[in-house]
């Protein structure tokens, strides 16, 4: 009720899986699990490990920190921030406060050894995003492409006039238009899969100077590199405090790219409801306007494009802020890397609209054979081509002549063709050709469909 942002008030519902990824919450479970992997990493390490053996149970209750980590958690983290008034450090407290507890304040020393905030934030919200890409937002998009790719098939030989400019151009079928949709953000998807994030644990300055100077024989960036291979992550070499945000970016850029198309996806069905190439089920007791009880707005894909635009918009002020910090660091991004989740609370609403919108469609044969029917202009670019191929430079011209900005019915084409200067055998094939039949090789083009 009191909510300022839609995601955490109307929308709440439609977002909810994104929680355990992009909220106070979870940021606080992420950095917790970053400090105890660290914590254990640095004890399993030959250097240390004599003096600081765990038991199981330790371990065990060690790593329940944040594989349970639950609400009350959350909360008493939060109130050591009210007193401490650094989130990271409250971390650091909370963790202390349970080895105390499990009777091994010895290893309270060794928390946030050498390390700076962003160390475990840069981890913690690549962990989040990457989290948060594999198992929400690619299964939303496969999901959409699923219903479409369903859609498509149903329709990928029905006849439609194509437009050009908002004109009649030549023939196209339903389904052909569609899976021009579904093949970009395929190939988006294969891009998306192979983007690997990159993080940095190398201390305040990405030295590991603090690191060095206390046990000066480890190789500790060999040590990083293969602590954050464990956590899914790709060592980023060389930085200052904070790791650049390229690879983060990279994914941000790609979702954009998909949400463009989506969008783009959104504009066009909107088009051919209005156009009445698709008609949308009547569902009882929906309302499409508040004074004209005939509408069934198409309100699924304005949803979309509307959302889509929301977190498109995060998503381009983020790729570009993150990349940029003053000198070694500078605290500006802290409160900007907060908004991460929103882009992708954005994109997953538009995707479940799309299916929903998806799901009330049907394609209207009748609208589609009527204005082919009413366009035997689309065939003007099949004459000229034909007197190209017999030699004729003039093609183009003669036909312009005939069939630009006027109406050409069936009756006039076959009279055209009758008196063209051509082979018998193109005559014949012109002769048996209509508008619902130009379709060129879509037939093969959509035979992997």
């Amino acid at each position: 009720m009191n909510n300022i942002s839609p995601i955490d008030g109307r929308y709440k519902e439609n977002v909810s899986e994104l929680e355990r990824y992009f909220s106070e919450q979870a940021l606080m479970r992420h950095r917790v699990m970053v400090e105890v992997e660290y914590l254990l990493s640095l004890i399993e390490h030959k250097s240390l490990i004599k003096k600081r053996s765990l038991s199981k149970k330790t371990l065990s209750s060690l790593r329940d920190l944040f594989v349970e980590f639950s609400e009350k958690d959350f909360k008493q983290i939060k109130k050591i921030e009210l007193k401490t008034n650094h989130d990271v450090n409250a971390v650091v407290v909370f963790i202390s406060e349970k080895l105390e507890k499990l009777g091994r304040k010895d290893l309270m020393p060794l928390i946030h050894f050498g390390l700076t905030s962003e160390d475990i934030n840069n981890i913690a919200y690549s962990l989040m995003t990457k989290g948060a890409t594999k198992n929400i937002m690619l299964p939303a998009i496969e999901n959409v492409l699923k219903e479409l790719k369903k859609l498509a098939k149903r329709t990928k030989s029905l006849p439609m006039l194509s437009l050009t400019h908002g004109q009649p151009a030549t023939t196209t079928t339903l389904g052909k238009e569609l899976a021009v949709f579904i093949s970009r953000v395929e190939r988006e998807l294969v891009l998306i899969k192979k983007i690997n994030l990159l993080a940095k644990f190398s201390g305040a300055t990405g030295s590991y100077a603090a690191h060095k100077i206390a046990f000066p024989k480890v190789s500790w960036s060999v040590f990083s590199k293969k602590f954050i291979k464990q956590l899914g992550l790709e060592q980023s070499p060389i930085t200052t405090q904070v790791e650049p945000g390229d690879s983060l970016a990279g994914l941000l850029h790609s979702f954009v790219r998909i949400n463009n198309i989506f969008s783009d996806f959104s504009l066009d069905m909107w088009l051919y409801i209005s156009r009445n190439i698709f008609v949308q089920k009547n569902v009882s007791g929906e309302v499409g306007s508040s004074t004209m009880p005939h509408k069934i707005n198409p309100i699924f894909f304005e949803n979309a494009e509307g959302n889509l635009d929301v977190a498109n918009n995060n998503f381009s002020f983020l790729a570009s802020r993150i990349t940029k910090s003053r000198l070694q660091r500078d605290l500006s991004s802290s409160t900007v890397f907060r908004n991460l989740g929103v882009g992708f609370a954005h994109s997953l609403l538009s995707y479940k609209n799309l299916i929903k919108g998806i799901l009330r469609v049907s394609p209207n044969e009748k609208q589609l054979k009527k204005e082919l029917d009413e366009n035997w202009s689309v065939l003007a670019e099949a004459i000229q081509t034909i007197l190209r191929k017999s030699g004729d430079i003039n093609a183009y011209d003669k036909i312009k002549k005939l069939t630009r900005g006027k109406p050409l019915t069936k009756k006039l084409y076959l009279q055209i063709v009758n008196d063209l200067k051509a082979s018998k055998e193109d005559k014949e094939m012109l002769l048996q050709l209509t508008p619902h039949t130009y379709l060129g090789e879509i037939d093969k083009i959509l035979e992997n469909l």
